[in-house]
């Protein structure tokens, strides 16, 4: 066990070391079209080959099972449960039209997020009303203007291993009604068994990570009022489609 934990961390230090090796490459590219929000597209395209690259480089792959097609020339909010640092990678290389991503504020301190965070992603800080009422009106905004909003709406990844689904925040689903935008859910079956949280205490192994994207959940004609029925909605989807996916692999099926 004790051999298996160290090569696990070191396939993590090599998994950062490779994050930040391109992030280096590419700092040039990113700078360039953060500038101004017209090149918002191509810095969003650029990342997305920064995330393949560099999970494809220590053996990290992403496959994608759809429920249904989904129109990218449509605007969404895009709601995904959160148990892995490599969920920002496959949320970036999921999202075909322009996408931001909102965040919490510590996030503009770490080198490799910092630049997309202080231009087109978006900052809260936790247990701040005055911060998540601004972050939300900016993703207002976004959404107005056809960008796509990737919201985690567990809020954070929970400290608790194996991960199991957290409670849901409403802002997402506030601002999906708001803006009557359709909701995708996301459920990420494996993703936390290749890397947990940050990767630091377990580790990382090479690895699919298998990502089932649900239907667009329709907003149109629904109000405030109904948020808190669509949080339960695409709460009980994701966690019903965890649990099936569990009794599958339990059952050998």
């Amino acid at each position: 066990m004790l051999m298996k934990l160290l090569f696990r961390k070191c396939h993590t230090y090599l998994y950062l070391f490779c994050v930040l090796l391109l992030y280096a490459f590419f700092h040039p590219f990113f700078y360039y079209f953060s500038r101004k929000t017209e090149r918002y597209q191509t810095l969003n395209k650029l990342r997305t080959k920064w995330a393949k690259w560099s999970s494809a480089v220590c053996g990290i792959f992403y496959r994608f099972e759809f429920e249904a097609e989904i129109d990218w020339k449509k605007t969404y909010v895009i709601c995904p449960n959160h148990t892995s640092n490599l969920d920002v990678s496959w949320a970036t290389i999921l999202a075909k039209n322009n996408f931001s991503f909102m965040g919490k504020e510590e996030l503009l301190q770490n080198p490799t997020t910092k630049l997309f965070f202080k231009t087109i992603d978006i900052t809260v800080k936790r247990d701040s009303n005055i911060s998540a009422f601004r972050a939300f009106k900016r993703a207002s905004e976004y959404l107005k203007n056809g960008i796509t909003m990737i919201i985690f709406p567990e809020g954070k990844i929970a400290a608790i291993y194996p991960p199991a689904l957290q409670e849901f925040k409403n802002g997402p689903f506030r601002l999906a009604i708001e803006q009557q935008v359709p909701v995708i859910p996301v459920t990420s079956f494996t993703t936390w068994k290749l890397l947990w949280d940050d990767g630091l205490k377990y580790g990382s192994r090479p690895g699919t990570c298998k990502i089932f994207v649900h239907k667009p959940i329709e907003t149109v004609g629904l109000k405030l009022t109904d948020a808190d029925a669509l949080r339960e909605k695409v709460f009980q989807i994701i966690h019903q489609k965890l649990k099936d996916y569990e009794d599958r692999h339990q059952h050998g099926r």
